[in-house]
């Protein structure tokens, strides 16, 4: 599908599934590259990074392991700018290499307050990969070193991204068209 209507709000398509795949395959051989020896603990942010983190994990050869965090930001197409972290972090992450996996970085927000969290537990490094990034948006300065695709700062659904909850289940990312 070309367009799509998620409630009161129409979508163009924007990036298809297989440049998608492509950016992810390429991102996944830099971290295999960098991580070898290493056995990172990978940390998905949901739910936006499910669908990233699933294709990414699925590339990645070197060992490792993955568990997840849900912090929340956005209320509608609007980052609500109150981060709350839902649930979080149940291991040990004292002396460990961590790759936060993103779905987004727009403002940085949510992931500065990720890193200051996580900064608290004594990790040896934190990087961090994330599938989009809104260079133009940004509001604090991040190292943002896997980064599968730059962006305009638009509002976009697809690919585990969401409008009210709607959205995540296309393969492809949409942006809308009206606000």
């Amino acid at each position: 599908m070309d367009s799509i209507k998620i409630k009161d709000k129409c979508f163009s398509i924007s990036i298809k599934s297989e440049e998608i795949q492509k950016e992810v395959t390429r991102v996944a051989e830099e971290i295999n590259r960098d991580f070898e020896g290493k056995n990172p603990l990978f940390l998905s942010v949901l739910n936006g990074a499910f669908m990233f983190t699933s294709d990414l994990m699925k590339q990645i050869t070197i060992p490792c392991e993955i568990s997840f965090v849900k912090l929340a930001s956005y209320q509608g197409v609007l980052s609500s700018g109150h981060i709350k972290e839902v649930f979080g972090l149940t291991e040990d992450i004292t002396d460990r290499v961590i790759v936060i996996v993103e779905d987004i970085v727009d403002t940085g927000l949510t992931m500065q307050r990720l890193l200051e969290s996580l900064g608290t537990r004594s990790p040896r490094e934190i990087h961090i990969a994330s599938l989009l990034l809104k260079p133009d948006k940004l509001q604090v300065s991040l190292d943002v070193k896997y980064v599968a695709m730059r962006i305009p700062n638009d509002f976009i659904v697809g690919y585990g991204l969401d409008y009210d909850g709607f959205g995540r289940n296309y393969p492809h990312i949409y942006t809308i068209v009206n606000d």
